[in-house]
């Protein structure tokens, strides 16, 4: 079994200073090193294993991705917090409060043997809702950092709610998940194939597969050997991806990629902290319902909606399935109005799966969009919508390397800042991409670098087009797993949207839409969340 150290404990400590579990890029902060439309600087040739960044910059995302954690060894499933012993209580309830007030919550960690926490870390989320009225707000986390949290909710509907908290990831998984990708040279728990085409000497075809990966510091695909690997370096952004040679066909014969395999280097204890007994589990705590009256308070000034605004923790609340926002005044759109929103748009959507939600709910939305059968893998594109009578075209590519899908030709898989960077751009343009799923399991400077290679293109973009509008989709919850997961997700999210502060994007924050509806939790969320 492992164990872990993360500084003594010894002596009576000052009261450490409470977190945010879930805090937002702030609106300020940016240094004369940022490049921004206003103060265009040529960015710096990317160098490999760099995040990319100024060091300003990555010291600020690194100190927006700290977390806390156990501040002993973990030598036994037992030491982590308990999901059922843990619990939660509303703080001096009233018998009714008004629309627009807040309410605060108490949660207790306790581990498997009911002993209170110590030390915080543990991943929470927690929301208010009512069943009967299909209606579901977010809540703010503060980690204490002594095993006690608190968590504030505002409440924006009139009628009967409940509170309801989860633990996503203890502490104790939580810096499980941090080893693993912090030491994912050492771990390489997840890799692709590439699949080699060619014909022998008799002019039989002749086909071979290999295990191929990034090429970042300490990747390792299996072989040290000198001369191991083949080669693919993108001119343009410099990205290499490496696969082991195959035994008989050159380098140049490589056709298609695919999902590689899962390497299980999880040791009992591991496995335990992240089993169905510790993941994603609600918490017992206050039963007691919370009566909400009719207000003439108006919670918060929702102005226009525009680039650069940030995301309020609540950013909004459900109320009969449909969602209404804190950030700005965003519209309700019925089939006419999608159609004359969309007309005379070219829209271009890219990143994962998840994006793809948005290709696939639109075409259903807008009637006269049709698809058009491109013959290209549905997982990776490109795909394509178009409606001629409203001179709306739709498309679908994904973000390229690397991708967890089916067998798909590798000449498909282009890098989503090359597809930027050759965009003329114009006033009838929508750039919409999203990237993180298929990223969680690499370096987080690895994840920067791929950020800053979009963010020197997104910036090009609109230097010569300015017109054209960007839409960056933020990480949906749901994620359950070693390779994969909200908190993994979450970290990602704050490096993408501070690198993108200040840029004149749109950043459409879905985590809360996903993390707090009554549907249970997907990574692809269901259409009517896609919808909202």
């Amino acid at each position: 079994m492992w164990s872990y150290t993360c500084g003594d404990r010894k002596g009576d400590r000052p009261l450490p200073r409470p977190l945010l579990q879930l805090h937002m890029p702030r609106s300020d902060g940016l240094t004369d090193q940022t490049p921004t439309l206003n103060n265009p600087k040529v960015s710096p040739a990317f160098a490999i294993n760099d995040p990319g960044f100024s060091a300003d910059e990555w010291d600020r995302m690194l100190k927006l991705v700290h977390w806390v954690g156990p501040d002993r060894q973990i030598t036994n499933a037992s030491m982590s917090t308990s999901p059922d012993h843990s619990a939660f209580v509303i703080n001096d309830l009233k018998g009714s409060y008004y629309v627009g007030e807040e309410l605060h919550v108490t949660i207790v960690a306790k581990d498997f043997t009911k002993t209170p926490k110590s030390y915080g870390g543990d991943f929470f989320q927690a929301k208010v809702y009512s069943d009967k009225l299909k209606a579901s707000v977010f809540g703010e986390v503060l980690d204490h950092q002594n095993g006690t949290y608190s968590v504030r909710f505002t409440l924006p509907w009139a009628g009967l709610a409940s509170v309801a908290v989860r633990l996503i990831h203890s502490s104790e998984a939580v810096q499980l998940l941090r080893r693993y990708r912090s030491e994912y040279s050492n771990f390489p728990y997840f890799t692709f194939y590439g699949f080699y085409v060619g014909k022998d000497p008799q002019g039989a075809r002749v086909d071979e597969r290999v295990v191929c990966n990034i090429k970042w510091e300490g990747v390792v695909l299996g072989s040290d050997q000198k001369d191991c690997c083949c080669e693919y370096q993108d001119a343009h952004t410099g990205l290499t991806w490496q696969c082991l040679k195959p035994r008989t066909l050159p380098c140049n014969a490589l056709v298609y990629h695919s999902n590689g395999g899962y390497t299980d280097h999880m040791t009992a204890l591991e496995k335990v902290l992240l089993d169905s007994q510790h993941v994603h589990r609600g918490l017992k705590g206050d039963s007691r319902q919370i009566r909400v009256m009719t207000s003439n308070a108006t919670i918060g000034v929702r102005e226009s909606c525009k680039p650069g605004l940030p995301t309020p923790i609540p950013s909004g609340f459900y109320m009969n399935d449909v969602w209404t926002s804190f950030v700005c005044a965003a519209r309700h759109f019925a089939v006419n109005d999608t159609t004359q929103c969309l007309k005379d748009k070219h829209i271009y959507i890219m990143g994962d799966s998840t994006n793809r939600q948005w290709f696939d709910y639109l075409i259903q939305a807008v009637p006269t969009l049709k698809r058009m059968n491109l013959h290209s893998p549905g997982q990776v594109g490109p795909l394509l919508a178009v409606d001629v009578q409203n001179n709306i075209d739709l498309h679908f590519r994904s973000h390229g390397l690397p991708l967890g899908c089916g067998r798909v030709p590798v000449a498909s898989l282009h890098y989503m800042s090359n597809e930027i960077d050759n965009m003329a751009g114009l006033p009838h343009t929508v750039v919409i991409f999203g990237m993180n799923a298929h990223f969680s399991n690499f370096p987080l400077s690895y994840y920067a670098h791929r950020v800053a290679l979009v963010r020197r293109a997104v910036e090009a973009l609109l230097r010569r087009a300015p017109e054209t509008k960007v839409i960056i989709k933020s990480a949906n919850t749901g994620f359950r797993t070693i390779y994969g997961s909200d908190w993994f997700s979450m970290q990602m999210d704050r490096i993408l949207q501070e690198a993108f502060r200040g840029m004149g994007v749109y950043i459409l924050d879905v985590w809360q839409m996903t993390a707090c509806h009554y549907y249970r939790e997907n990574l692809h969320p269901a259409p009517l969340i896609i919808k909202n």
